[in-house]
């Protein structure tokens, strides 16, 4: 009786082991079966750190929790079994016999906090994310040592709540919270309302999506940062709740949310409300993020001291061990603000530490002192507007990285972040950044490439290394002093005009690299096609690096036909302007070979997560406006956001960016004609599109490898 009985509670306990171990989840996500070749065993220790080794046959990981086990399983996948997993592949089929760790591999890390995410990135990219997507997400932060990530889904929903117990109707909170695509500026105080008002359903089923993103990160161990509160409130909160509030200015022509002062007796009331719908619905954390008068430089009379305090104090109240999870960006955090704070309560994200840190050392934004006694992180941002395009920093990043590990001013970094705007890009510049905190040795930028396009593609080819080395040396190797936002802007993208250059009007995009590098890359990367062909991850680079090639040679071409212009050569211009449209419908051509470069990855996105038709409709408008327009004629022309989230993407480059080029070219070839120039309204072209409702499918078209054969030929001749 008592065998039986032993057997029973063994039995009632086992499935409870296998859930409580997210590993075995994970390796069965990867690959169905891999869970048998490894033995996972988690070990106590004050150090984060993870052990490859082998018994018998099978692969034995350690580590001492399981974020830390994540780390070592991806890195025996890269190292040993030539398995890359990254945004553009998460399944691999592993060999039938793993290669076996023939001694010992252990490391370790002090580096114990490794951040993740940026409010951008939620509408820049996860906008239309289901838990299918989010649970691919988790297990990519878990493979990459992330421990501590931004966790803002639903956040919506804890405002609804609150606002509706402050004396707000649901029409009136309707027209504060902004729509799917544009909630991170709403989170960020920038803007109220655009892109809603959302439907009831909404914000059902985010709640329900922000459990399940909660539950699977906890079952890590991974520790969500949520957003607290810092005194936002509707702009009209002094009519309607007789609030004392700090005015502020419009934001690229958004009303923004008002900011309650600190002061007013009903801040802690307020604070406490929030806190108290936030914990009804998704519990407490230990970390809590606020960036309070964000990307304002004028907020009137505001007692930064004061505001500091309270909104600590408001932070303790709900978890005396809370920290407080600040951005380091532009004028943020004020010194005023945080002096006055405890060492320990306070976390800081240098959010762009390879090109602007701010931490200590000399850049253009350089603290001479840097956070002082509070801790902080070295993030690197790498990515704006989730814009397309090769870009890194290599040079920048090891030798920041370094200095923070070793410069009295930086003592107190406690880890890492990737801070980006949007993800799903580079993949490169994020292996490097997240490998770093756990290598004992600095890394030599050549060596590293070398071994990281072995695990890339399970082999060690000299050619494709060559093509990765050129890479590194010139457009992954953006320089100090050249302070631009992100990747080399596509000009296909660009509203035309005589002198196009930038994009985004807030790019600051400088020349730092010989085209010629890119379209030598993707010849090198062509030349090994047919050897590499089926190789997920080869296909991908394949398509992005001839995308940027010929996005380099666009640039080229329009220089060329301006110079026709301006010289009145018509028969050049002509030939020229031509080749310059060609090669957008090439472009697109090229594009819709992979599913992630098509807009209707994006699109599907968006109108599958509504249940109506009224819904699809919304979000599709939602996910066309924002990679677009950004916001209404004035938001888009006088408030400059317009293209600032542009994407170089199979679909939107025939049907939006070609017709622009193309009523342009015709304006100045008229003009050769001897008619008058036209200045054309570019909101007016623009806007039908957004509203439009034909289809884009997300379904790969055309034979990639020979497809991209055929263009690079006629775009770069044989």
């Amino acid at each position: 009786m008592k065998k039986q009985l032993f057997l029973l509670i063994t039995l009632l306990i086992l499935p409870l082991a296998l859930v409580a171990n997210p590993i075995k989840g994970l390796l069965e996500r990867i690959d169905k079966g891999a869970s048998q070749k490894f033995i996972i065993e988690q070990v106590k220790s004050n150090k984060d750190f993870f052990e490859l080794d082998q018994r018998n046959n099978k692969v034995v990981i350690k580590g001492n929790n399981y974020v830390s086990i994540a780390t070592g399983l991806n890195w025996y996948l890269k190292y040993y079994a030539g398995v890359h997993l990254s945004w553009n592949g998460m399944k691999a089929k592993l060999p039938a016999q793993l290669p076996k760790v023939t001694k010992r591999e252990r490391h370790e890390t002090n580096m114990n906090l490794r951040y993740d995410l940026n409010y951008c990135t939620y509408s820049y990219s996860m906008a239309f994310w289901d838990w299918k997507r989010w649970e691919q997400e988790i297990d990519w932060m878990a493979l990459h040592g992330i421990n501590l990530p931004l966790s803002v889904v639903g956040e919506e929903c804890v405002w609804f709540n609150m606002l509706k117990k402050l004396g707000y109707n649901k029409e009136e909170i309707n027209k504060f919270i902004a729509g799917p695509a544009f909630l991170a500026w709403w989170e960020m105080n920038n803007l109220e309302g655009w892109g809603g008002p959302n439907p009831d359903s909404w914000y059902t089923q985010q709640e329900a999506l922000q459990k399940k993103i909660l539950k699977r990160m906890r079952e890590y161990g991974i520790e969500p940062v949520f957003p607290g509160y810092s005194g936002m409130v509707p702009h009209d909160a002094s009519e309607k709740l007789g609030l004392e509030l700090a005015e502020t200015p419009l934001w690229n022509g958004f009303t923004r949310p008002a900011i309650l002062l600190p002061t007013d007796p009903r801040f802690e009331e307020i604070a406490n409300l929030y806190y108290k719908e936030q914990e009804a619905l998704f519990g407490k954390a230990n970390y809590y993020s606020m960036d309070p008068f964000h990307e304002s430089k004028t907020v009137g009379k505001v007692d930064f001291d004061a505001a500091g305090k309270a909104i600590m104090k408001a932070m303790k109240k709900v978890n005396p061990n809370a920290v407080w999870v600040l951005q380091g960006w532009s004028e943020n955090p004020r010194d005023e603000m945080i002096n006055n704070l405890k060492k320990g309560d306070l976390l800081i994200l240098d959010l762009f530490s390879e090109c602007r840190p701010m931490w200590g050392i000399e850049s253009l934004w350089q603290r001479e002192k840097g956070y002082g006694k509070h801790d902080w992180l070295f993030c690197m941002l790498e990515n704006f507007g989730a814009n397309v395009g090769l870009h890194g920093r290599m040079d920048q990043l090891l030798s920041n990285f370094y200095q923070a590990k070793t410069n009295p001013i930086g003592s107190e970094v406690k880890g890492i972040g990737l801070t980006m705007e949007g993800i799903e890009n580079n993949p490169i510049m994020y292996e490097l950044m997240s490998e770093l905190p756990w290598r004992d040795e600095e890394v030599k930028k050549e060596e590293w490439i070398n071994n990281y396009t072995s695990a890339r593609y399970g082999a060690n080819d000299e050619t494709i290394n060559k093509a990765w080395q050129l890479l590194g040396k010139t457009i992954y190797n953006c320089p100090r002093g050249n302070n631009q936002q992100g990747p080399h802007e596509s000009i296909f993208c660009g509203r035309p005009s005589l002198n196009n250059f930038q994009v985004s009007s807030w790019s600051k995009m400088k020349n730092y690299y010989d085209p010629k590098s890119t379209e030598e890359a993707a010849r090198i990367f062509i030349s090994v096609a047919d050897k590499f062909r089926g190789n997920n991850n080869y296909e991908y680079d394949l398509i992005d690096i001839l995308r940027q090639a010929i996005s380099d040679r666009g640039r080229v071409v329009y220089n060329h036909t301006i110079a026709d212009f301006n010289s009145f050569d018509k028969s050049s211009f002509e030939k020229d302007s031509k080749e310059f449209l060609n090669l957008i419908l090439l472009q697109d051509k090229l594009l819709g070979t992979r599913r992630e470069f098509r807009l209707g990855s994006w699109i599907e996105k968006a109108r599958r997560l509504g249940n109506t038709a009224e819904e699809k409709d919304l979000y599709e408008w939602n996910a066309r406006v924002q990679i677009t327009t950004w916001g209404n004629r004035e938001c888009a022309d006088a408030g400059k956001l317009r293209d600032y989230a542009h994407k170089e993407w199979n679909g939107i480059l025939k049907d939006f960016y070609y017709k622009r080029w193309e009523a342009y070219w015709k304006t100045l070839q008229d003009q050769f004609d001897g008619k008058p120039e036209v200045i054309i309204d570019f909101y007016a072209m623009e806007e039908p599109w957004t509203l439009a409702k034909n289809e884009y499918s997300s379904k790969p078209e055309g034979d990639l490898i020979n497809t991209a054969k055929e263009i690079f030929s006629e775009v770069f001749g044989k």
